[in-house]
Formats: C-alpha cells, structure tokens, sequence
C-alpha cells in the first residue's frame, strides 16, 4: 500500500498535547458500497450479510471498493503532519545487526543474520563458531521487493542437504526446495500446494504435507483446504513421481503433518481435528513403506508430541492426565498408556518443549509468562536449573549429540535479543553476540503486576516504560492481547515499542485466558462457551491501566492480531468507552462463517460453529462483525492484507464497511490494506517498517499527541 509522506524539517523532542488536532472532527468521506438482499437463517435467527459480495476476493467490484477505501486512508494519513519523522526514527532505531543463535548440523554451524535494513535475513555457515563465516542461503535474491520469504529449513541426517520452503507475498501455501550444503547450489527439485508442512528426511528423500491444486480460475486464497494428505519426494524425481503414503477419506478436515525420527527408524504421522484439538500419534518403521500405522493414541482429547526415540522407545510430550505437560516414553510394540514410563514428570511450571544437544535433554518450561530451562539427562535425571540472564524469553538449546557447547538466544522487553554459548559440562552462559543498538535499554524497565478479572481470576500483565515516569494518567499507552488457541505471549524486544517508550509513553501486554501461559485449564477457561472471559480479562487490563495512573481513556490504545483481531473488535463494542484508539489486525470479525475459508474450520474446536444451534448463539453475542453499534468507537485502523489466506481479508472488509455504515463517526474508522503481504509471517522489514509508522502516526494524531 503506497501512502504519501509529508517532509518536514521540524523534529519534536518529545511527545506533547494540543488542544486540537482534528481528531473530533471527523470529515472522512467514507465510501458508500452496495448492500445486498442476503439474510441467513440460523435456527430462527435471521441475519443479515449485505456485505457478502466482498467474499469474493477476484471480484472487479471488489477491487474497485478496495481502491476506495485505500484514497480514504491516504486522505486520513496525509494530514499527520510528523509521519515522515517517526518513519525515519524507526528506519534509524530498526538498523542494526540482528542474529540467531548458531545450530551445529553435520560438519557445518549455521545462523541467521539481518545486517539491519535487510527485508529478509540471510543464513551463514562456519566450519565452527566464531570462525570465518560465508552467507550460504540470501532469501533477498528470491524476489527484488523481498516479499518471498523461507518459512522453515530442514536439514538432512547426515547435514549434507536442507530443505527449505517459501511463501510467496506472506501467502500459506509453501514450495519446498533443497540446497547441496557442500556447494551451496539448489537441486532440481521442486514441490508446490503444500500448507503447513515440515520436511521429513528419510535417506534420499522426505515427506511432506499438501493439499490438492486448487480449481482453475481460483486465486487458491479463499477457498477451503481439506483433504491434506501426506507424500514422499525421491530426490532427483518430478513431483508427479511422489507417493502418496497417507490420507484419512472418512474425515477431510482431520490435518495431517509427518516427522521422522532423528535416526530415521520411524515415521510418526499426526493428526488432528483442530488447532486447539489435540492430536492422534501413529507410527511406522521407514523401512516398510507400505505397511500399517500402528496408533499410539485415539481421540483428540490430549495433545502429543514425539521428541525422539530412546533405545527403542518413542519420547513423547504429552498433557495426558497432566496439563502442565510430561515427558514419557513409549514402547512401539505396547503403546497402551498403561505402559508408558514417565521420563520427566510434570511440574508446576508448564512445559512448552524439550530440545536435545550434547548427549541432553533440555525442558522449556513457563511459569508466570517468564521462560525457564532444565537440563536433564537422555534417561530424565534432572542435571541442573540453568540459571539464565533474567526474566524473559529463550530459544535454542539444540545441537549435536556430541556436541561440548550449544547456543541460545535470550530477549526481554527491555533486552534486544543476545545470543550467549552454553557448557554443558558446567552449566554456565557466556555472552557470545550482543546487538550494537542506538539507544540505551538501561533507560528503560519492565515491570509484571497480576491484575483481578471480572470473575476474581488474577491475570498477569507486563508493563514497560521509561524509568523515572510519574504516572499521573497522561502517558500515551499501548495495551497488546490474544487470548486464544494455547498460545502464549513471552517477553521480547521490538525496535518498533522505542518510538512509543523514548517518548514517554507505556507499552503493556497481558497474559489472557485462553492462551498456555497456565497450561491447558488456562487455555480452556478462554474458549468456546468460555471466550468472553478473554474480553472480560482484556477489558479489565485497561481498567486496572487507569485506576492505577498509568493512563486514561483517551490515552489508551489496544491492539491484537488475528484472533487478538477479533478480541479487538469484540472490546470496543463491549466498552467503546474506554478507549481512545484501536487497532484490530488481520482479525476474525465473522464468527458465523469463519469456517467456510482456507482453514478456518480448523478453529471451530477453539470457537465453535455456527452450524451448531447452541455455539450459534454464543458465537452471535460478540462476533465483533453482527455487534457493531451506531455508538461513538475509538478510532480504529482495520488492518488487513490482500494475500492473507488464513483469515481471509473478507473479515476486515465487510467489518470496516459495517463499522463506516453504523459507527457516529466522532473519530475516524480507517482500513489498511497491504498488498504482497499476508498474515503476517515473512513480512519484509521495509513493509515493517511502513505499518509500525502509520500505526504510530495514527495512534499520536488522534490522541492529540505530536511527536
């Protein structure tokens, strides 16, 4: 998206308060699209959808209406008079050199690294950390505006190949491509409709999951994915040569993804009905290729995860009868839960996954939102609690099993992610790479407070701002949400929060029901019949942000994406009152048919369906969409993508031109629409770069702030 940016020669020091800025007097001509005659009847409940042309992404009418609202945008984000200013900020801020902590695979070490600006980053190899370091895979080359971007890479046993995939403008289909690690050189193979998939090496070649092509004529954006079925490519071979090795006919919405084991004696099979379902194991030795699946489990009850085998026996996570999670180990030939063997036993922190390297196992655990690190060994004795640098987010622990050292990143909200080298014979961290930033997270702090939801459940919120800030409530403050399917929101360092922090302002996220910060009760207590307790918990958040002097009303700020896009939405019907701006990102505004795209189905374990007469009428009470008001809403920048296929830009659009029909209009109702962007994953920096300065723009202008 393409909006005009104003020079000005003028830099404010800081942020200060006019009297008036425009903002209560809302001029936008908003475009006025056609409404058609279309009424659902839901169990005797008719609803209307006038907006349900928009669904239709090819359409010319569509395209045209799209236009429209892009020039409203424009007209709203032309007046910021300081926008050119906070983009050359966070141009400034955002560069600097940005690395992952080094995996040893094979003969070779390999890392990513962003040199600042890059819009994707690039992999480096080493013969051994801290030597002579070449780039070995640049995602840059793969398109000029950097809008192919790699989703994941897999390397093979023996580190001699990695299999890699891309998305192309932030889409979820994926093409899966392979590098010779010693040359540096793609082969000829190609793989193209797979969604959602790993690679799984066995010898010379490896599964992966996709789905049908999709009809001709169709962007394959829309439409709903089912029928996902598992393959094996032989390297060297067309993709038409691959064999299928498993589908499930009878249930074609069940999801489907393959993994082998680290010596490549199994492959495991997993299916599940739903994101927030759990998943049923079946294994097979990959030296039969044609024989049965032996199942480990059944049902969707529990969620399981295969670590790695251990003479024979499978390592599987698992919240069967401990939803803080285990590890166990399971004996192919008896996989009967009466057989298992617990390896390391659930605790009160909640384990979110365990990594090997060195001979070790290492358990991530959570407990209050913070990360913690055990290290055990293979057989589950408990070797040491790694003392880690302070309260915030890790990722790595992952290695060779001969390995003497591995590596792990280590970030907060007030710590830019640094990369430190782990002994594992001593248990100590040494800073191995530390980020040369420009500015100085001395200056800043973090705090986490547990606050009562409406029903008395305390819920934990981190809140960060500059040290020495007297909260007298006139601080401009940004309140960020999900709450939802298991996931859960850690400490970690954005470059983009500084243009908010440096300038006085506060930063909070809470930790709402619905996610894993707890476990799966946490996650459980936020779902289905249970989802207004996360808007409840959200709500009470801005509260409690308030009462304490943080903020107030009209200082205060929310955000989500996705499904934080629908908590978004669903918060300021509910209470349009306590806030002054929102912006609901790539959210699930239609709840009654979220089902009926891409792979919106798989949501309905977490939400329910409208196809159910008693999920229907839940799932009609805050369906941000059928729940608009003609009341006065903050001010809310929609944001969307045009090639986002997991929640269909349809959600945004019918909700910005519902919202533009009903809401008064005493602050403006905007959507932005980024093209060659998706849901989000593999967003180039510069895009980045681009929707943080509207975001800012935005929130400062309509908050009678100048930055």
């Amino acid at each position: 998206m393409k909006i005009k940016i104003i020079l000005l020669s003028t830099l404010w020091t800081g942020l200060s308060v006019v009297s008036a800025m425009g903002q209560n007097n809302n001029s936008l001509i908003y475009p006025k699209p056609r409404k058609a005659n279309v009424t659902d009847n839901y169990f005797g409940t008719k609803v209307p959808d006038p907006y349900r042309w928009m669904e239709n992404d090819t359409s010319q009418e569509v395209k045209e209406w799209v236009q429209a609202e892009n020039k409203v945008t424009e007209t709203f984000m032309y007046q910021v008079p300081y926008r050119k200013i906070i983009h050359d900020r966070l141009t400034e801020i955002w560069d600097y050199a940005r690395y992952t902590a080094p995996i040893h695979k094979g003969k070779h070490y390999f890392y990513y690294k962003n040199d600042g600006l890059q819009n994707q980053s690039v992999m480096y190899k080493q013969d051994k950390p801290g030597g002579k370091s070449e780039a070995f895979f640049d995602p840059n080359n793969l398109s000029k505006d950097g809008t192919v971007s790699v989703g994941g890479t897999y390397f093979s046993k023996d580190g001699t190949k990695m299999g890699y995939t891309i998305s192309r403008s932030g889409s979820d289909w994926e093409e899966i491509y392979v590098l010779d690690v010693n040359t540096g050189k793609r082969t000829n193979d190609s793989i193209r409709w797979a969604k959602f998939t790993d690679v799984a090496w066995q010898g010379d070649g490896f599964y992966y999951s996709r789905f049908d092509e999709p009809t001709p004529g169709s962007s394959g954006l829309t439409a709903q994915n089912t029928n996902q079925k598992i393959y094996f490519h032989k390297l060297g071979t067309p993709q038409t040569q691959d064999v299928k090795i498993y589908e499930d006919p009878a249930r074609p919405k069940v999801g489907l993804g393959a993994q082998t084991t680290d010596d490549e004696t199994y492959l495991v099979i997993y299916a599940t009905e739903g994101a927030s379902s759990g998943s049923e194991v079946y294994i097979r030795k990959t030296s039969d290729m044609t024989g049965p699946f032996k199942k480990i489990n059944s049902g969707f009850e529990n969620n399981n995860s295969v670590i790695n085998n251990l003479d024979g026996k499978l390592m599987v996570m698992t919240d069967k009868n401990a939803p803080h999670y285990k590890l166990v180990l399971v004996d192919p030939a008896k996989p009967d839960e009466a057989n298992w063997e617990t390896l390391i036993p659930e605790r009160q922190e909640v384990l979110q996954g365990v990594s090997q390297g060195g001979g070790k196992l290492f358990a991530h655990y959570m407990k209050d939102a913070v990360a913690h690190v055990s290290q055990y060994d293979t057989y589950g004795r408990l070797d040491r609690d790694i003392l880690l640098p302070g309260l915030g987010n890790v990722s790595g622990f992952a290695g060779e099993k001969n390995d003497g050292d591995i590596y792990y990143s280590y970030t907060s909200f007030t710590y830019p992610t640094t990369i430190f080298k782990y002994s594992i014979s001593s248990g100590k961290s040494k800073e191995y790479i530390r980020p040369d930033i420009k500015f100085n997270p001395e200056d800043y702090e973090s705090k986490q407070v547990f606050y009562p939801g409406k029903d008395g459940t305390m819920i934990p919120m981190f809140i960060i701002y500059k040290k020495g800030l007297v909260m007298d409530g006139t601080h401009p403050t940004l309140l960020y949400g999900y709450g939802g399917f298991n996931i859960s929101l850690y400490p970690d360092f954005s470059p983009a929060r500084m243009i908010l922090l440096e300038k006085g302002g506060i930063y909070a996220v809470a930790n709402l029901r619905g996610g894993g910060e707890y476990g799966e009760d946490w996650h459980k207590a936020g779902m289905l019949d249970r989802k207004q307790n996360v808007f409840d918990d959200f709500i009470a958040a801005g509260e409690y942000l308030v009462k304490n002097g943080y903020t107030r009303p009209d200082h205060l700020a929310i955000m989500g994406r996705s499904n934080g896009g629908l908590l978004v939405g669903a918060c300021i019907n509910q209470r349009p009152d306590l806030f002054k701006v929102a912006f609901p990102g790539v959210g699930v505004q239609d709840m009654l048919r979220f089902h009926k795209f891409t792979i919106g189905y798989a949501w309905v374990s977490e939400y329910g369906s409208s196809d159910d007469s008693t999920q229907f009428k839940n799932l009609y009470t805050y369906s941000p969409l059928h729940n608009v008001k003609p009341v006065n809403y903050p001010a809310t920048m929609i944001t969307t993508a045009d090639h986002d296929d997991r929640v269909v830009p349809a959600h945004s659009f019918k909700y910005a031109a519902t919202m533009q029909e009903k809401a008064l209009h005493e602050n403006p109702v905007i959507i932005r629409i980024d093209t060659k962007a998706g849901h989000g994953g593999g967003k180039p920096t510069t895009k980045q770069i681009d929707e943080w300065t509207d975001i800012w723009s935005f929130m400062f202008y309509n908050m009678g702030f100048v930055y």
